[in-house]
């Protein structure tokens, strides 16, 4: 019950920030970057907020409860995409765009902009659904008894958790979700850095963890080389460099910044920010595992951990800053598509007169419609695949498909529009066909396209593509 008082208390908060804050966005400079009034802290807690999702709170923990310590190589493709970010946040931010088809279209034209809107929906309606199926994860673990009976399904929390979060970020968009983010980032902090030790000494410390690993038949749990090929690694931690290197969310962050400097330097501290996070969110579901051989139990470990292997008071804590980040991504990608489709399609080739009331009006029913279709994405994937699984693959129809083309509009002259058309379509197309249609990949020896995630013949298709058009298509 005082999980569920905690987590009731931080959601009429944060609507009531919400409902404050709607009353201020007169503009879509207000609804879409925060008016471009964000310092560098706010930036770094903001990014780090988005950024922690489901993708590490559930994916990444659940890959834990399967691998063991190993997973602790997980984050290394998110860190060095962020490290590398810090060259682009200052000359993003000069720009002073609302989204990423925008420097797309500026450099290459509208259909090359066009192209990238729909793969950046396409990719954030996949992430919004497995928001939603957290959240509904937390709803069900959280009004579950002893026994394991709960008051409500998983899908009936995930209808709660979906109409809760499309109705947070219709309320006020960005200004509202940023401030918040910041104080959901400080505790997610402290409250991993007080739950660790306590969940080690609770395991005995490593022999205790070695004696219960063994006991389960996961003697490897304890092993941090040799558990991942290196095509493992690649599948792991290539999707999560791509995205976060193009990632929208990160480059309305910047655009949202006060100037450029200021998003380099926030930029800059959020490499050591996601780095510590993604360690202790690893590191504690490592140890719980060794606390939970129920594996249907382990696939939500830090949810499971927070309601039955911590002190009340922490555990209450924990579990309201996994519903806090999961609301805060959920948000976020919700946001952004939304904005892109005002921005790139409504105000470019349908209205493009139309006044600030109506643009956020409109943008704000654009976040209702979208967040319906990501919860019929969601009952599609409910039972397909799990977390880790659903964020890599969303990861990479972005990543692949957009990534290339927007790095190359910021730093390579000899990029051509054709060339950008080519390798958003390659990366598009072949994420989806290597996924979906297997069938197509026969002539594939079997070990091969059993090992190599869709991530691999996307980039390198895209890339191709890219390089490839743009050095015949080159004018002199």
């Amino acid at each position: 019950m005082t999980h569920l008082i905690f987590i009731t208390v931080y959601l009429l908060a944060l609507i009531g920030v919400g409902a404050y804050k709607a009353g201020k966005i007169k503009t879509q400079e207000d609804f879409a970057v925060a008016g471009r009034t964000l310092t560098p802290w706010i930036l770094v807690g903001t990014m780090m907020a988005t950024w922690m999702g489901t993708g590490s709170i559930l994916g990444n923990a659940g890959k834990t409860y399967m691998t063991g310590m190993a997973a602790l190589i997980l984050p290394i493709g998110g860190v060095v995409g962020i490290a590398f970010l810090t060259r682009i946040a200052g000359k993003v931010r000069s720009f002073n765009k609302f989204t990423v088809p925008e420097i797309i279209g500026d450099r290459y034209g509208p259909v090359a902009r066009l192209l990238s809107v729909v793969a950046l929906v396409m990719a954030y309606m996949v992430i919004v659904s497995y928001q939603y199926n957290a959240g509904g994860a937390v709803l069900h673990t959280v009004l579950s008894d002893g026994s394991g009976n709960s008051m409500i399904s998983v899908e009936t929390g995930t209808i709660i958790a979906a109409i809760f979060i499309i109705t947070y970020t219709v309320l006020a968009g960005l200004v509202s979700v940023a401030y918040t983010d910041v104080v959901n980032g400080i505790i997610m902090m402290l409250t991993f850095l007080i739950a660790f030790p306590l969940l080690w000494i609770e395991a005995g410390g490593a022999e205790g963890m070695t004696v219960a690993f063994n006991a389960m038949g996961k003697p490897d749990h304890m092993q941090f080389f040799g558990v991942y090929s290196t095509i493992d690694i690649i599948n792991f931690c290539l999707p999560p460099f791509l995205l976060v290197m193009g990632d929208a969310n990160m480059y309305q962050r910047f655009f949202a910044s006060k100037n450029a400097e200021g998003a380099k330097s926030a930029t800059t501290v959020l490499i050591f920010a996601v780095a510590v996070m993604e360690v202790l969110i690893i590191a504690t579901a490592w140890v719980s595992a060794s606390l939970i051989p129920d594996a249907e139990v382990g696939k939500y470990v830090l949810i499971y951990a927070a309601h039955k292997l911590l002190p009340t008071f922490l555990g209450a804590v924990m579990m309201t800053t996994i519903v806090g980040i999961i609301l805060s991504t959920a948000d976020s990608f919700l946001l952004v598509p939304a904005t892109t489709l005002m921005k790139d399609v409504y105000l470019e080739y349908i209205n493009p007169k139309a006044n600030q009331k109506k643009i956020v009006f409109l943008s704000r029913m654009l976040v209702l419609v979208l967040g319906i279709v990501a919860y019929i994405v969601s009952m599609g994937f409910a039972k397909s695949a799990g977390f880790f699984e659903r964020a890599l693959y969303a990861y990479t129809i972005y990543g692949a498909a957009i990534t290339p083309s927007l790095v190359a509009a910021l730093f390579w002259k000899g990029a051509t529009k054709e060339g950008a058309v080519a390798s958003i379509l390659s990366g598009t197309f072949v994420t989806l066909l290597w996924k979906e249609m297997p069938s197509l990949w026969s002539w594939v020896p079997a070990h091969i396209y059993g090992s190599v995630d869709e991530v691999i013949p996307a980039i390198s298709a895209s890339l191709i593509a890219l390089i490839g058009v743009s050095l015949l298509t080159k004018k002199s």
